[in-house]
């Protein structure tokens, strides 16, 4: 699993940074959160392909968030896209997608859904879940967490072999919890694997204030991706526009007992971002600044 920062700035773009854009690549498809203008170009620029989003998970509804939605489903059109493009968002989610992919005189080449979500809403993906949360910002809005499911505990070779159970096709179905026949008798995946392990779990803040919810949504996350718009000297100001500072996302990471924090939605008026990383880290050392077409691997965590 892959994060990659196709936008870190805040509000508008600067030279160095786009607005919001992060995707997540996982396996063979590809996962946006925020869609700022330019995003598509910001792909091409990237390591990934927008032809590969299979899901976009909006936090919120202000322009430097969603506006490059229409942009890329056009581009996505005339790259010759025919595959279902699902989307959620807030409330309204499914109103504002038919304005946007219907914007103009174009007419998309393939279906894209809209779903409205509140917090607690849950997006079953399969192997893992995209759960929304409520969080403090100046209009409705949500951040999320990507949860995989739990995994199957690790193979033991040496209890399979003291079982006389032989190699081949009967080793993958006991990994996938089915029970098989050896000689007349029956081993189930208990008498072979260890205990079950979790899953990878990732938390995308949108924009916001500290929040108890997030706080508990990202209790124990191997990333937390975290508003921090300013620095401790400007806390006042961000916090009156529903932002946070660094400092603050790093008292959430430290309290949550998260693996790592990624800052970004950086506010424009910094060019250099040293102080908002500094006071960062100060309280959380595992901490990263995102920029543009920052790379983030997520290993298992076990």
């Amino acid at each position: 699993m892959q994060i990659v920062f196709l936008g870190t700035s805040g509000s508008w773009p600067t030279p160095k940074r786009n607005v919001s854009a992060i995707a997540i690549k996982r396996g063979p498809e590809t996962l946006l959160f925020a869609c700022g203008e330019g995003t598509q170009r910001q792909f091409m620029l990237s390591s990934l392909s927008f032809m590969q989003v299979t899901r976009v998970f909006l936090t919120h509804f202000h322009g430097d968030h969603f506006l490059g939605l229409p942009g890329l489903i056009q581009s996505m059109s005339m790259n010759g896209r025919e595959k279902e493009l699902l989307a959620f968002g807030p409330p309204g989610m499914e109103d504002l997608a038919d304005v946007l992919v219907n914007i103009g005189h174009f007419t998309s080449a393939f279906p894209v859904s809209a779903k409205g979500l509140k917090g607690g809403d849950e997006v079953d993906c399969g192997e893992y879940v995209v759960r929304a949360v409520d969080t403090s910002h100046t209009v409705p809005a949500l951040g999320y967490v990507l949860e995989e499911r739990i995994r199957p505990g690790r193979f033991s070779l040496e209890r399979a072999t003291a079982l006389g159970i032989p190699e081949g096709p009967l080793y993958s179905r006991l990994q996938e919890g089915q029970p098989v026949t050896v000689g007349g008798r029956t081993v189930t995946p208990d008498m072979v694997l260890g205990p079950p392990r979790r899953g990878r779990k990732i938390v995308y803040t949108g924009d916001t204030l500290p929040s108890n919810r997030v706080l508990e949504a990202a209790r124990d996350a191997d990333v937390l991706i975290h508003d921090a718009t300013a620095d401790t000297a400007l806390e006042e100001k961000a916090n009156r526009y529903g932002h946070s500072t660094g400092r603050q996302a790093a008292e959430i990471a430290r309290d949550a007992n998260v693996r790592a924090l990624i800052l970004t939605h950086v506010s424009p008026r910094y060019e250099d971002t040293s102080t908002i990383l500094a006071d960062a880290k100060s309280v959380f050392a595992n901490t990263f600044m995102a920029e543009d077409f920052f790379e983030y691997p997520v290993p298992y965590p076990d």
